[in-house]
């Protein structure tokens, strides 16, 4: 992992962070979509773009995250930088779980699954092992509860898949 790397993993955790992250998001949406989902938090942890479609408004709506790959999917978690209230990108998939990810420069259909029991706690395990700070977040909810979502690809080309490698 980058020096820089390193160094945001180790200072996520601060509510100063999470604060900062978000008001880096609109940029980082811009980045992600003039680069094509090529990078993504400054390339600094593996991230994708999700879009989704507005619960309310009916449009298209895109959020860098942070993922974990599992398998032929992209794991994420609804952590809202630990704000007590759900991110507005995971109520959409509740709504509707049709997405679509930008990763490495691709683009792939996927459906959204919410993990529950011994599958969710697998996947949070794999998910803090990424990115440590999620524990620190979960405190800041709240007692809210942490939406972990696999996003399997409809189409070919998933981070096991043969068209989702490099």
């Amino acid at each position: 992992m980058p020096v820089l790397g390193a160094l945001t993993r180790r200072v996520g955790h601060h509510r100063w962070f999470g604060a900062a992250a978000r008001l880096l998001v609109p940029a980082d949406r811009v980045v992600g979509r003039l680069t094509r989902g090529r990078v993504v938090a400054l390339g600094l942890v593996p991230s994708l773009v999700v879009t989704t479609t507005g619960r309310r408004s009916g449009k298209p709506r895109s959020n860098p995250l942070l993922y974990v790959p599992d398998g032929g999917a992209y794991v994420v978690v609804g952590t809202n930088f630990g704000q007590t209230h759900q991110p507005g990108w995971a109520l959409n998939l509740l709504a509707d779980p049709t997405a679509e990810v930008a990763v490495k420069g691709r683009r792939l259909p996927v459906r959204a699954e919410v993990a529950t029991g011994a599958e969710r706690e697998r996947l949070w395990r794999l998910l803090v092992d990424q990115w440590p700070a999620y524990e620190a977040y979960v405190r800041r909810a709240g007692g809210r509860e942490i939406l972990v979502f696999r996003l399997v690809p409809t189409g070919r080309g998933g981070p096991g898949g043969p068209e989702g490698r490099g």
